[in-house]
This record gives C-alpha cells, structure tokens and sequence, in this order.
C-alpha cells in the first residue's frame, strides 16, 4: 500500500474517531484499515492515536501529522487532476450539505443544469436542518445560515437572509392586522423551537437602528419549517420567516406580510469549507455555481454581498443567538 494510501486512511479513521466507520466509508475490511494505521505509525516512529474500547482520537503528534497528511493529500490530488480537468473538465464526488428548505426548494430543482454543464462531477446532496460536523461526516461544504460560534472552519460570505412576518389573511380577519409592535401583546404567534434543543426565541425586530424583541402568546411550537408555515397558513398565529419562503404563498394571497417596517435583523448565509490547505476545482466550480443559485433565488435586492473567491477563517459551524429561529432551514 502506498503512502498516499495509507495518509487517506489515517485522515478517515481521525475523522471518523473509529476504525469500523471508516473502514465502512473507505470500503474496506476494518482489519486492513487497522494494519494501515500500525504501518504508518511504524513508518514514522510516533504513535499516532489514542485506543480505547470506545474510541479513537489522535495523539499530540497525530494530530499534527494529520494536518499535514490533508495538505499532502490535496497536493497530490490536484496534481493529478491538473492536466485531466484541463483537458476535459472538473470530476469527482462532492458531498454537499445544505438546510432543508433550501436544498429541496432552491438547490435540487437547480441541479440538473450544473450536472448537464459539469457531466464528470457527482453530488451527494445532504439535505438536514442539524448542523452536521464538516471532518467528522467528510462534507465538502456545508451552508449554514445565522451568525456562527469560533471554530477552525473557512467561509464564504453568501449574502444577507431577508426575514419579514407574514399571517394568513384568515388570521387577520379574526384578530385584525398587527400595525407596530406595540399590537403585538394582542396577537398570537406561532413558536418555532429548535429541533435540537426545543429553545423557543422571542418575536424580534429592529426599531430606531436597534434589536428589540418580546415574549410572544403562542399556543403552538413547530419545529420544522413545513409545519410552521403550515400552521401559520392555517390561521394559528403570526410568524417570522425568510421571504424566498414563503414568496409562493405572498403571490397566491394565502399569506400577507404585516408590520413591513419592523421586520428582524437578516441572517447571514455563509457556505462552510474543512480547513484545508487547497479547495479542488470541482469545489470551486460547484461554490460558485451556488453562490450564484442563492444571490438569485434567495437575496433580496441589495442584500447580497460581494462574493469573492478566496475564503477567510470562519467564525463557526454551528449556530448562535437565534439560531432556534425559522431561518435556519
């Protein structure tokens, strides 16, 4: 087995903190992933990796041969593919994550034309609202929108995520229509809590150039986009939501938008990369593909940024503040 080989395999098994699930990932036997990893260590004169019955994890200089085994692994990758994706284009397997929502509404009905344009890329498309880990479950990219927490992750700033309240006109007709926020202790809400943790946030917007937010009657919690927008067309209550959401029902009248000037803070969409030294050119060419999909289907007019090309550390993978809100999917 070669050293190249063997790097993969180490990286997996770091990755995975098991011998079996990466020997699953890799299509191999777990013997030979273990035999693998012993030949490395031999090969170096350092052990690598910390064993227990119901763990694997890198030692001090394991995880510092890891590091370095992922930039020898794109080195050698992207020397291979240099004069091959040249000549007839980017290939290979991507693993993309995205929010629910956003990969069944706005991504997946896209797909076929990226897919017609760059025949010798295949996705895995992972559609979820957990906030999956990029090294562990060996994704490509991940979009993530709202603010993040630290972590040792790349970004690509997507844009602003504009959020308006919206009710059912039936709603509104029982309740009448809520003007400012001073109306809204007369109102009823629908809750969305988090899948995660159950946190259920406050009713916010933004007055004077500041947050504001209350506490919001509400006699049911969803915690899925589907079922709160459900909820909310069936008349239960008011709720926030992302426009690119609900723009169907805006068109069609079975939704209407209140207190238009006292909407919340957008949420930032960010696309997530592993920190990794170099980004293949079948990643660069689906970021920028999707970039592009999302500015146009999602942003409203000037709220998207400027997209660049280069990524910048991140400041997280998972979610913080709101993150139990609507906009996540």
């Amino acid at each position: 087995m070669d050293r190249i080989e063997l790097f993969r395999i180490f990286t997996r098994v770091v990755e995975h903190a098991s011998f079996t699930r990466a020997a699953d990932t890799l299509g191999l036997p777990r013997s030979s992933v273990s035999a693998a990893v012993q030949d490395l260590e031999a090969r170096v004169g350092a052990r690598l990796l910390h064993r227990t019955t119901r763990r694997v994890s890198p030692t001090h200089d394991g995880v510092a041969f890891y590091e370095r085994c992922l930039r020898l692994i794109a080195d050698v990758e992207d020397t291979e593919s240099l004069f091959r994706e040249t000549a007839v284009g980017p290939s290979g397997r991507l693993r993309v994550n995205l929010p629910g929502r956003v990969g069944r509404l706005i991504v997946a009905p896209a797909l076929p034309a990226f897919l017609a344009r760059y025949p010798d890329i295949d996705v895995e498309l992972g559609v979820t609202d957990r906030a999956v880990n990029l090294t562990e479950d060996s994704v490509d990219c991940a979009l993530r929108v709202g603010p993040l927490t630290d972590s040792g992750l790349l970004a690509r700033r997507v844009g602003d995520l504009a959020l308006i309240n919206v009710a059912s006109p039936a709603y509104l007709a029982q309740h009448g229509t809520p003007l400012t926020p001073a109306d809204l202790p007369a109102h009823w809400a629908v809750n969305y809590a988090s899948p995660s943790s159950g946190r259920v946030e406050a009713w916010e917007w933004i007055e004077d150039g500041a947050a504001r937010m209350c506490s919001m009657r509400a006699r049911v919690a969803a915690n899925n986009a589907e079922a709160y927008i459900a909820c909310c067309l069936a008349g239960i209550g008011l709720i926030q939501i992302p426009a690119y959401d609900v723009a169907a029902h805006l068109a069609a009248g079975e939704l209407v938008e209140v207190m238009p000037a006292y909407r919340a803070a957008p949420m930032p969409m960010t696309l997530l990369y592993p920190h990794r030294q170099h980004v293949s050119r079948r990643l660069q060419v689906f970021a920028e593909w999707l970039v592009g999909l999302l500015q146009a289907r999602m942003l409203g007019p000037g709220s998207a940024v400027q997209a660049k090309a280069e990524l910048a550390p991140a400041r997280g993978s998972g979610m913080s503040g709101r993150d139990a809100r609507a906009p996540r999917r």
